[in-house]
């Protein structure tokens, strides 16, 4: 869909259609970033619909540099940060030192493993792991960016996406493994 200057124009003046049909061409795609940063749909749901919403409210900031699909994609990246953070200060633990291992056997070859899988494994990275893998692999932020973003250290950012790519070389190991001797 080609969003030109007096659809933007709708979409600032709160025009309700304009808004719907928005939403049904983003809404897709973003919810792919939105499933990338959580470890289930239900979390993926609610970073898209809240997503949204900081859209709609703060439209009237998009100046037009840049497309608008990228302005929408970084706001639902920067609330799946944000969402992530309350996780954060709720308590809930985001990171784990130590991993077990994933119980959950595959009958197929990395090879053959589909984007589904692969997103499924990323998918089960602890919270940390998975933000700084996804944020600095999948959306091409550099380490500084992201421990700005995080409030954690440049340091920190590393470590955290060498044990996302370590946990997931280990995973997929188990797998080709399991699938070599089964």
């Amino acid at each position: 869909m080609d969003f030109n200057k007096s659809f933007i124009k709708k979409l600032k003046g709160k025009d309700k259609k304009a808004q719907e049909l928005f939403y049904q061409a983003l809404a897709p795609k973003m919810y792919g970033v939105c499933i990338r940063f959580s470890t289930n749909r239900a979390d993926a749901d609610d970073i898209l619909q809240e997503g949204f919403i900081r859209v709609f409210t703060h439209l009237k900031g998009f100046r037009g540099e840049g497309s608008i699909e990228g302005w929408v994609r970084k706001t639902i990246v920067n609330t799946a940060i944000n969402f992530y953070k309350k996780r954060i200060k709720r308590g809930i633990k985001v990171d784990l030192e130590y991993l077990k291992p994933s119980t959950d056997r595959k009958t197929f070859v990395i090879e053959k493993m589909s984007a589904d899988e692969l997103l499924k494994l990323i998918r089960e990275l602890p919270e940390g792991y998975r933000t700084v893998f996804n944020l600095n692999v999948i959306e091409g932020f550099s380490h500084k960016e992201i421990g700005e973003m995080l409030d954690i250290s440049e340091s920190t950012s590393k470590s955290q996406l060498s044990r996302a790519r370590l946990t997931l070389r280990r995973r997929i190991k188990s797998i080709k493994d399991s699938d070599n001797n089964g």
